[in-house]
């Protein structure tokens, strides 16, 4: 498509209604107004209409919005949120003006907008397991951490226990003026922990059956079939990367930068990028890191990081393992290798 020729289009996309601004190749405007987010609304608006390029915002309808625009024959970008500060910092911010800069930006160069991969419908649904999973788990959680906070306040203790063992081991420990009111929360517990154990059994069969190469990713110790099925459906294409080391700043486990002239100070990391799979590698490192991790070259690396001290080096050391690790993954992912955990002799008994 010609610069000069091309529509391009802006969608401010909302929950209702989504405002559209259009401006042709020299940068006037052509169209403004306002249309139902719905599947009939923009075939109607779109489906006939020459191929244009439409800029959208990341968002709860971006996906399913873009997927449909893509196949009426047209290029979608769909832009970072994090990166449109011309919108959410502008004084006078309002639908129309969001439409207007999208147009205007993805007019100009579309990778202003740091466009975003949406997955594919099967991925996303599968995807879905594992986040309604995670929504049980942390609904446990919280389950489990007012039943100690109750117990405490009354001068008690709940004894140490997995949180799969809670509902049976700690409730033996509830003070008796207790027992009435955190009866049904043990029980919501130890009904959430089947739950959760039936999702497991999904996540292995359907690593199993329809991902069979998470069995590659999960040669390096902690990495469960929950890890590697998350890192699969995330990433989805291992080609989308030039090199392995860029996966490390898509799942936002690189520090930020503020660099100016000498100053140059150490900041916390972007998180960007999907923040589920992100605290499944921390995790993931935080097991190779702990007292049950077996000896690997990446274990020594992480410890060594770790034994320099200074403010917080437990923690830079697990963040650092974790970025390590995803470019592990992407690379066993996309070569086939069988992962040697140590290329290094162990080290001899003194």
């Amino acid at each position: 498509m010609r610069e000069d020729s091309t529509v391009f289009v802006g969608l401010d996309l909302g929950d209702r209604y989504s405002e559209m601004y259009v401006v042709d190749g020299a940068g006037e405007m052509m169209e403004t107004g306002r249309l139902a987010t719905s599947a009939p609304a923009i075939e109607r608006r779109f489906g006939n209409s020459p191929a244009c390029r439409i800029g959208l915002e990341a968002g709860t309808h971006s996906s399913w919005v873009s997927q449909l625009l893509k196949s009426l024959g047209h290029e979608v970008v769909v832009a970072d949120a994090r990166r449109l500060r011309l919108i959410y910092q502008n004084e006078r911010k309002n639908d129309r003006a969001d439409a207007e800069y999208l147009a205007r930006l993805v007019r100009l160069d579309p990778e202003l907008l740091s466009p975003v991969h949406h997955r594919s419908p099967q991925s996303q649904a599968d995807l879905a397991l594992l986040r309604a999973r995670d929504g049980l788990v942390r609904a446990r959680t919280q389950l489990i951490n007012q039943a100690r906070g109750l117990v405490k306040s009354f001068g008690g203790r709940l004894p140490a226990c997995s949180a799969e063992s809670f509902h049976c081991r700690a409730a033996e420990a509830v003070p008796p003026p207790l027992q009435p009111a955190l009866a049904p929360l043990f029980a919501a517990a130890g009904e959430l922990t089947r739950q959760i154990r039936s999702y497991d059994r999904e996540v292995g069969k359907l690593a199993k059956e329809r991902y069979p190469e998470t069995m590659i990713l999960r040669q390096p110790a902690g990495v469960g079939a929950l890890t590697a099925l998350a890192f699969v459906l995330t990433l989805e294409d291992p080609r989308r990367f030039r090199k392995s080391r860029e996966v490390g700043p898509t799942l936002g486990l690189v520090p930020r930068q503020k660099q100016s002239s000498g100053h140059d100070p150490q900041l916390r990391i972007t998180k960007t990028g999907d923040a589920y799979l992100r605290r499944l590698l921390v995790g993931s490192a935080q097991y190779l890191l702990g007292p049950f991790g077996p000896d690997s070259d990446l274990r020594r690396w992480g410890l060594a990081l770790a034994a320099r001290g200074g403010k917080n080096a437990k923690k830079r050391a697990i963040v650092a393992v974790a970025r390590k690790l995803a470019v592990l993954l992407h690379h066993l992912w996309l070569t086939g290798e069988v992962y040697q955990p140590s290329q290094l002799p162990l080290p001899q008994a003194a």
